[in-house]
């Protein structure tokens, strides 16, 4: 599959341009840079533009952001840098529209900070300074800086698919980026916004997560849960393995794992990585659990023609068989309390697609 560049490759390839259009007085249709993984790429300018502001040599460079064949909600976002040369040598970062601001400590950037992540800004102040004796030269400038301002026109709207707000990012979307390149489907990139919002539970001193799958199983542990902070609440998505591990690591004293059937019947054999690409619902499997809590044999018999998990606990439930559902969270936990490390209190809950509690297991009952 074809890989893409990240919004903070974007920027500095912009920063590389307003710098070279500002010395040269001249535009190219393309800048090249070199990535912060030593790769060379080269970006086309959407749009461009220089002149004096303010007193001050200014110019603007427009990419759009290519993810390849990467689904992230940044994807097509034009990646607007504006570069304004100073004399007090200093380099100033600003969140210009569609960009966020931080404003909650745990995240890499200080609160009140623009979310241009560090990796970005020291690879933009790196063309900065390849090209500072120039400047001095050309522009007569004894010590100069910058100000670099960086917008999404539309980031706002398409932040609101991402977790930013409850990170703690308000405002737009974040500058990010630690190689420049976008792999397809990044598990490193989902990872890595897990741990982060780990982090943030942690600055706020929360010693309890709820994990979920997603936005369903969240909004239902929400509502089980309404004192808990929002912070406290983290959509893993199928890393369940890697999440439990970062949160002990982190330190958290209590893991609540909230879902439906369709990601817990595979959690319930002790596969930790649950994409459904990667295994199918084991209808054998949920036929022995049916067994062990009392299913008769014509409810097992549907349950081996189910078209889907969720199907299965429909005939489970219309059967009266609630014990099975139990059964599966005290098997997830048995397998969850297996990783190591892992927080010292876990709880599994499980719903169905009505939003109700069927099944609930946890450390408490041992």
């Amino acid at each position: 599959m074809r890989t893409g560049f990240t919004t903070g490759a974007c920027a500095q390839a912009g920063v590389r341009a307003c710098l070279d259009a500002i010395l040269s007085g001249e535009w190219s249709g393309t800048v090249r840079i070199r990535l912060p993984n030593g790769r060379s790429a080269e970006f086309a300018l959407n749009r461009r533009e220089s002149g004096v502001r303010d007193g001050c040599p200014w110019a603007m460079a427009a990419i759009i952001k290519d993810g390849g064949d990467d689904p992230d909600c940044t994807h097509g976002a034009e990646i607007v840098t504006e570069l304004s040369l100073t004399d007090d040598g200093k380099i100033e970062y600003v969140a210009g529209q569609g960009v966020g601001t931080i404003t909650k400590p745990g995240l890499a950037i200080p609160v009140g900070e623009p979310a241009i992540n560090p990796v970005p800004r020291r690879f933009m102040k790196e063309e900065f300074m390849a090209t500072k004796e120039r400047i001095i030269r050309t522009m007569d400038m004894k010590n100069p800086g910058a100000i670099i301002t960086i917008s999404i026109p539309d980031g706002a709207i398409r932040a609101e698919k991402t977790l930013n707000r409850r990170l703690g990012i308000e405002g737009g979307l974040s500058i990010l980026g630690t190689k420049g390149i976008v792999v397809p489907f990044s598990t490193a990139a989902y990872r890595a916004s897990i741990a982060q919002a780990i982090d943030v539970a942690r600055a706020r001193n929360l010693d309890t997560l709820v994990m979920t799958t997603g936005g369903q199983s969240e909004a239902f542990a929400m509502k089980l849960y309404p004192d808990l902070s929002p912070e406290g609440f983290i959509q893993i998505g199928d890393f369940t393995g890697y999440s439990i591990r970062q949160a002990a690591k982190s330190g958290i004293r209590r893991v609540i794992m909230a879902g439906f059937l369709g990601k817990f019947s595979k959690l319930a054999k002790g596969v930790t990585q649950t994409h459904a690409a990667g295994s199918q619902v084991d209808l054998a499997f949920l036929v022995e659990l049916a067994k062990a809590t009392g299913s008769s044999d014509e409810t097992c018999q549907e349950i081996m023609k189910a078209n889907t998990a969720r199907h299965v606990g429909d005939i489970l439930e219309a059967s009266g068989n609630r014990e099975f559902f139990g059964l599966m969270c005290r098997k997830i936990l048995h397998h969850l309390r297996r990783i190591a490390p892992h927080p010292p209190e876990m709880e599994i809950l499980l719903s169905n697609f009505r939003g109700e509690l069927i099944g609930r297991a946890g450390t408490f009952d041992e």
